[in-house]
């Protein structure tokens, strides 16, 4: 096994680069094996989860729901003080930033919170098995998996050779997303709350917004470089893209049909939808990024 990873890490640094030392024996980062590992183990539950739960009624999970949502809320609201903090008080350019120009003291701080983002990527795929445990399997899209599976596997790769400087910024940004977002499904596990959540819908616009300014803040480094590997500046502009693609699509299929259900309504030819296992549902929640 030793052997198998010595030569893939050979491999990745004789196609991408040296990795960054600064990152060595961190948890997880040393080999990509176990985060390659943890995908496809995830992929084999959103394949056999809901044939195991076909014949055995939903689990409420209420009670899960609401830790889970408020400890994720609190990591992220860690996670975007320690990235914010650290790139104002460590002077970081939101131009271009490269990964040494800064004191170490700093791209160690941005470091330790990124790798707990990186290491919340795997935490968030419990979204998924709480789809599979409720049974409410139509949230489990194509844009559902391929951001929950993308997004761990790009920031393992980023800890390893991009792990401060510019980097910083997207993660600052959806963290903030974050907080927002789990804040709403944490308080929508309370069924007293749910009255008040009026705003449900503009979090797939604010999700949006994050991935339209990673997309400027991303071209600003490659209209003003500083030595930040531009390989990866348009690795993160394509991919942007594609959530940009996806999430629009998304957002305009979920309200226009809820503005064509409501009509419908009102005419007398259709039906509300109810709360899923009696809270409210999750199609929002699973599109994140970077």
């Amino acid at each position: 096994m030793a052997t198998f990873n010595d030569n893939l890490n050979n491999h990745l640094e004789s196609w991408i680069g040296p990795k960054d030392p600064r990152v060595r024996g961190w948890l997880l980062l040393d080999n990509y094996l176990p985060t390659f590992a943890f995908t496809v183990l995830y992929l084999l539950i959103v394949w056999m989860g809901p044939k195991y739960m076909k014949n055995r009624p939903p689990f409420s999970c209420r009670g899960l729901l609401l830790i889970y949502n408020v400890g994720l809320t609190l990591l992220s609201i860690y996670m975007f003080w320690e990235l914010a903090s650290a790139a104002w008080y460590g002077s970081y350019s939101v131009y271009c930033q490269n990964t040494h120009s800064a004191p170490d003291i700093i791209n160690i701080k941005v470091m330790k919170a990124l790798w707990w983002y990186y290491f919340s990527k795997l935490i968030e795929f419990m979204d998924t098995f709480f789809f599979i445990l409720r049974k409410n399997n139509h949230q489990i899209t194509f844009l559902h998996i391929y951001h929950h599976t993308t997004m761990l596997n790009i920031w393992w790769f980023v800890l390893n050779w991009i792990p401060c400087g510019h980097s910083f910024f997207g993660a600052t940004v959806n963290s903030f997303v974050h907080v927002v977002m789990y804040s709403y499904y944490g308080l929508s596990s309370i069924p007293a709350m749910r009255p008040y959540l009026w705003w449900k819908k503009y979090l797939t616009q604010l999700q949006l917004i994050q991935f339209f300014l990673t997309v400027a803040q991303s071209s600003f480094a490659i209209i003003w470089p500083c030595g930040f590997p531009l390989g990866w500046t348009y690795f993160q502009i394509c991919y942007m893209f594609t959530l940009i693609v996806f999430f629009t699509n998304f957002y305009f299929q979920t309200y226009k049909k809820r503005i064509v259900s409501s009509k419908e309504h009102q005419n007398g030819s259709g039906a509300t939808k109810g709360h899923a296992n009696g809270t409210e549902t999750y199609a929002h929640k699973k599109l994140r990024v970077d």
